[in-house]
């Protein structure tokens, strides 16, 4: 095909013709050419064409390969059982738990998930050399009474939990306005040690003047950006989400994005917006439990942004370590080392002389 280019380009055309590239090139190529007269040579510009167009082309795709649903999990949950959680903790973080029978009915509960909970099974469960359950800390960004990141932070979190995950939501009323005074505040230190804890974690914040809320922007900021030269944060993996007031928006995602990189964190490639929110949620007095998310390809995606989360996080946790190993760190105690015996052997010379 590239020879037929370049006869092309040795040719001397008209300026402004159209030619079309015999099949026996490629069955499955069939650009369109353009050729420019330009200073007594040719110019080609190729426009490939294909016939499923721009919008579902796969050409370039690798081969996907279908992972059968197994019906073994069907409705299956490997949630942390009450009887083996610890009754303060499930209080404390697990606001978002229903009573009985509002999970056995729930729709979380009728999820197509065997792919991710065999996962999970397998390769955190039953696994020896695993480091338990994967622990995930979910943070929000508003403290309404009917605040819907709150609301959006709980339907993730029950995904979460019947993924086997161990999440712990944190609440931030009476987180202090960041400072350089307040580190030993409770608060402050729930927060961080929250965050030293996890595995990952799960950002939800509400749109307001375009960005992130200051309820938001205030957690991450009493999380410390570095502890030495190590960001506490680093290795970790993130899923974000943003609730809107009006139209869809993804101002808030791409800061969260930011963020998250800026902690060097692992953030999944998939996010959720949920756009007019208020209109997105069942009543607080719904037989569902209240306050639901409802129905919605919104919804499908809240489910697929956690369902890649948990897949992830799974693959990357075991190397976590390897992470915040980083050349310029090595090389930068290496340095302070070798001034350090440096510096030992001067003194231990001038203690020689006197």
């Amino acid at each position: 095909m590239f020879a037929y280019y370049r006869f092309l380009a040795r040719t001397r055309v008209p300026s402004t013709s159209i030619l079309r590239l015999p099949r026996s090139v490629t069955p499955a190529f069939q650009p369109q050419v353009r050729i420019r007269h330009f200073q007594n040579s040719a110019r080609i510009m190729t426009v490939p064409i294909t016939t499923n167009g721009d919008l579902n082309n796969t050409a370039a795709a690798r081969p996907h390969e279908e992972i059968p649903v197994d019906e073994k999990y069907h409705g299956v949950s490997l949630a942390i059982p009450a009887s083996e959680d610890n009754p303060i903790r499930r209080g404390q973080y697990r606001p978002f738990l229903l009573d009985q029978a509002s999970t056995q009915n729930d729709w979380i509960a009728k999820l197509e998930l065997s792919a991710v909970l065999q996962m999970v099974e397998e390769q955190v469960l039953k696994n020896e050399r695993a480091e338990g359950r994967l622990k995930v800390l979910v943070l929000y960004g508003s403290m309404r009474s009917r605040s819907y990141s709150k609301l959006l932070a709980f339907e993730a979190s029950r995904i979460l939990f019947r993924l086997g995950c161990d999440v712990r939501v944190y609440d931030p009323t009476g987180l202090p306005v960041k400072d350089d005074v307040q580190h030993m505040h409770p608060k402050v230190q729930e927060l961080r040690n929250l965050s030293r804890w996890s595995d990952g974690h799960i950002w939800v914040s509400p749109e307001q003047h375009g960005n992130i809320t200051a309820v938001f922007k205030n957690q991450i900021d009493w999380i410390p950006l570095s502890t030495g030269s190590v960001r506490p944060t680093q290795g970790r993996t993130l899923a974000i989400a943003q609730v809107n007031g009006g139209s869809q928006s993804f101002n808030t995602v791409n800061t969260l994005r930011i963020l998250g990189r800026w902690m060097r964190m692992f953030t999944i490639p998939n996010q959720s917006s949920i756009p007019k929110a208020y209109t997105q949620f069942t009543d607080e007095d719904a037989e569902d439990g209240g306050s639901r998310l409802m129905p919605s390809g919104n919804r499908d995606r809240l489910v697929d942004c956690m369902e890649e989360f948990v897949k992830y996080t799974i693959v990357m946790r075991p190397h976590f370590h390897f992470f915040g190993d980083r050349y310029s760190e090595r090389e930068e105690k290496r340095v302070k080392e070798e001034k350090a015996k440096k510096v030992a052997l001067a003194a231990s010379e001038q203690s020689n002389v006197a």
